[in-house]
Parts: C-alpha cells; structure tokens; sequence
C-alpha cells in the first residue's frame, strides 16, 4: 500500500520544504510555563488567554464533577449521554450570549461541520472568508453546496458573489477573530449585506468569545450583532475558557433543527459532564473578573510598543493572537529554533496552515504574563534581528 500511495515520497518531500510537523510531548499542565523534555520554557503559544486552563477552581469544580458522575458520558446526547451538567451549561451559555438557545458540541471542528451540513444541500451555496479556519472550510465543502471563496474581509467581493448567485439558500461564514493574524473581521458591514441579500451569517467566534465584549462575551457583543443579524454563532470552550469542547447558538427554533439534523451532533459521545461543570465555573470567572480582560489590553500595547522600538512592525491585531511574518518556512523555523534554545516556545507557523510566503512566529499573550515576561522575548527578538530580516511585517 506504501508503494501505491508514496508515502515515503510525500513526507521526504515534506521535509525538504520545511513543511513537517512534529509533535511536542508536555509534561504538566498548560500555562505560561510548560516543561519540555525536563526543560521550563515561557509559553507564548497557547490558546489559553485568560490563564483559566490550570485554575484551582475548575480543578475543584472538575474532581467533585468526577466523583458524581464518573468519567465517560457513555452515550450520544440523544441516547441518555445529556446530563443536567450538560443542560445547565447550555442555559448559562445561552444567557451569556444573549440567544435563545445554545447546543454543545465536543468540539469546534465537529460544531461547523455539523452546522454547515445541516443547513445547506446541492441547491444551496456558501460563501466563505478566504482567510476562515481549517474547519469552516472542510464545513462548506463538505455541505455539497456551492462554494465560494470571498476575498478577506472583502464586503465588496462577498456583494458582488451574492448578487451572481441563484442558489435556494445563501450562508455566509466567518470567523469572527482570524486565528493566524488575529484581526477581526468586520461584522456590521457583513451583517447589512447579508441581509440585503436575503443570507444567513454565521459566525465562529472561537478567538473572540471571553476575550471581546462586556463581559467576555465576544465579538458579536462588541459589534453589537444579535441573533436576528447573525443567527449562527459557534463559539469554542478550549481557549479563553479553559476547558474542552464547544457550542452553537441562536434562536430556538434554529437549535432544536440542529438537534435533529446535525450529524456530528447525533452520532458522537457526549462530552464528558465534569467538563460541563468546570466549564460552569469557568464561565462565571470569565463575566466576574474583568481584570483579565483589561490586563490583556495592557499586554497588547506593551508587546507592539516594544516591537516598534526595535524597528519591527507590529501587528495591527487587538486580539491576544500577535503575528511576527517571516515569509519563508526554512527561517520561521530557524528562528523558532532559537527561541526555544533561549526558553522561548513559540511555534512556526508554516503552510498550509497559512499561505505561501507568510509562515510566521504566531506569539500569543495571556493575562498571567507579565512585562518581565515580553521583555525575555523582546530581548531575544532584539539578539536576532539579522535573522528576522527587513521582510518582517505585521
């Protein structure tokens, strides 16, 4: 099978263009510091931007959940896998969101693929940012609609493929917070065009929700969207909040449709419900301590302020997610190479998680690091900047 499918080939040629992945065995918990291979390195890589994923609470909250429930859930939701843990979250996340009703999925790859699937079919076409996540992507693909690809952030192209289309149904998708530069898109100008075209806009809010908006409660809030301009919102549970899994929410009507029609919803175990417990608390952590948020902020200007000293380009991000482009895979990789010998982890990004010609250092921020913290990382930027080159962009 080898010789018929050329693996060896494939992943010699891998290697030659720099492209090869490998995976990182962590030997304790997520947080700013991580031990590799017994060794302590500063984390600037990790989604966890509100420090929750190691917190003594959702410890707590998780061990007592443990001993109430057990560990696995043992079934669908559908089949008797749906705990009152799950049910209360799902009522906590829809109140949260301000929509009617909120749906838990185990992840937010199975979250867009079950949505997009359920909603569209042959007849139908959607129309994707073409900056959108892996998963929004293989959603609409794999929908059997129609599929187009609009220019990032590009309400004029987005007009432009509705005004052409003759499809029953139009769904436009974006992520709200882009994941490799850390922009958010522009919510309101997409909102009005779908509505002018009779579209629904879904919106995957998994970088922006506990980050964005009074009270954490994402880049809809902060665009001031509500459920009727965009009536899907997919939101993730692993990055701000610490825990595992994801949700969707909108109208009840919507999330009961889901409920019957979404594949990765019906046909999966549910997640386990001591998550659901931590992922309670985690929630009210999130709406009550606003310092995190605002120290965040703080984090933000400190980092691009510093980059702008050494005569490197910021990013233009607010967003925890800060991007360094190198542009060639053989340097992102050197230079991520040296960080780490200097304690720094911070990965390459490399294609096709991104284009061609943009691999990049993806720094993200947290609220536990501190200045003493982007300090270390600037200075060693500063030692290398030969390395970094004068194609450095933000």
């Amino acid at each position: 099978m080898n010789q018929v499918f050329n693996l060896e080939q494939r992943l010699v040629e891998n290697r030659k263009a720099n492209l090869y992945r490998q995976r990182q065995i962590v030997e304790g918990p997520q947080g700013i510091e991580i031990q590799v291979d017994g060794q302590s390195f500063l984390n600037f890589s990790s989604n966890d931007y509100l420090g929750l994923a190691n917190h003594p609470l959702l410890k707590q909250a998780m061990q007592q959940a443990v001993e109430h429930y057990g560990v696995g859930t043992g079934a669908a939701h559908l089949i008797c896998g749906h705990s009152e843990a799950h049910h209360a979250l799902e009522q906590e996340l829809a109140d949260w969101t301000g929509r009617e009703r909120a749906l838990l999925f185990s992840t937010g790859y199975m979250a867009n693929l079950g949505v997009i699937s359920a909603l569209l079919s042959r007849s139908d076409a959607v129309f994707e940012d073409r900056l959108n996540h892996a998963s929004l992507l293989d959603g609409g693909l794999l929908s059997g609609a129609r599929f187009e690809r609009y220019r990032h952030a590009d309400c004029d192209d987005l007009q432009r493929r509705l005004d052409q289309s003759q499809a029953n149904r139009k769904l436009v998708v974006t992520d709200a917070v882009f994941s490799m530069d850390g922009d958010i898109a522009p919510l309101q100008p997409l909102s009005r065009v779908c509505s002018q075209n009779n579209a629904w806009l879904m919106v995957d809010d998994a970088h922006g929700i506990g980050v964005l908006g009074q009270q954490g409660r994402g880049s809809l809030q902060l665009s001031g969207i509500d459920q009727q301009q965009a009536p899907v919102l997919m939101a993730t549970l692993g990055k701000a909040l610490g825990t595992f899994g994801a949700f969707v929410a909108g109208s009840e009507q919507f999330i009961e449709y889901l409920i019957q029609c979404a594949r990765t919803y019906i046909y999966t175990t549910a997640m386990p419900a001591a998550i659901a417990e931590a992922t309670r608390v985690s929630l009210e952590l999130v709406q009550k301590e606003q310092w995190r948020r605002d120290r965040l902020t703080e984090l933000i200007t400190y980092f691009q302020s510093g980059l702008n000293q050494l005569g490197i380009q910021a990013p233009t991000s607010k967003t925890p997610i800060q991007p360094i482009i190198l542009g060639d895979s053989e340097r992102v990789l050197k230079m991520s190479n040296v960080l780490r010998d200097n304690g720094l982890w911070i990965t390459a990004i490399r294609p096709p998680t991104v284009a061609k010609g943009t691999a990049r250092l993806r720094v993200t921020l947290c609220s536990e690091h501190t200045e003493k913290h982007i300090n270390r990382l600037l200075d060693c930027l500063n030692d290398n900047l030969q390395m970094l080159s004068s194609e450095v962009s933000g």
